[in-house]
């Protein structure tokens, strides 16, 4: 057999799985999703903000009911790709904890939990900024950038996280533009 063609052939083929695998990528990550299918990882959403953001003397991400929040913004919000991308890191969260501890996230000791989620922030971020930036642009958010963002969101937006999390004056009485914070005082609710 001639080499010429042998490595034409090698060429041709490789070109062809290349854009096959790229092509099964976009509709991957273009497909639409139904409300069931998120709603289907509320218990593991639920533990993953809780796991963010814990409940102390403060109410945590479970308690102001930020698992529901999560929901309704990635349904009604987002775009196809960043849903899908979302749902891929559920999944990938799971099939990570089934491997490593032989169990599921909320059964996991919350040493665990954060060793997980350590795990799948390093992974999800690049160590240049502009890099992450462009990923942001092409392909959306990725799924720990967007779990922490909406985690955050959803808690300062609800009202035991407003009112109990940080400090809430329900009326002000003038507006002052910089002040100071006093020691062990809470961030404003209200800007």
């Amino acid at each position: 057999m001639n080499r010429r063609t042998s490595l034409r052939s090698i060429l041709a083929l490789s070109a062809l799985g290349i854009s096959s695998f790229s092509a099964y990528k976009w509709f991957d990550l273009h497909q639409k999703i139904s409300l069931s299918q998120i709603a289907d990882f509320k218990v593991l959403i639920a533990e993953l903000a809780e796991t963010i953001i814990p409940q102390t003397d403060t109410p945590g991400a479970k308690s102001a009911g930020v698992q529901n929040y999560i929901i309704n913004v990635l349904h009604n919000c987002t775009s196809k790709i960043e849903q899908n991308k979302f749902l891929n890191g559920l999944e990938n969260v799971q099939n990570y904890t089934q491997s490593k501890f032989n169990k599921s996230f909320d059964r996991c000791t919350p040493l665990e939990r954060v060793e997980i989620l350590k795990h799948f922030e390093e992974n999800d971020t690049y160590r240049y900024q502009i890099l992450n930036k462009i990923n942001n642009k092409l392909v959306g958010r990725p799924f720990f950038t967007l779990l922490k963002q909406l985690t955050v969101e959803g808690y300062c937006s609800s009202e035991l996280g407003a009112s109990q999390g940080l400090s809430y004056d329900y009326i002000p009485g003038s507006f002052i533009a910089c002040t100071s914070l006093k020691p062990n005082q809470k961030s404003w609710a209200t800007k």
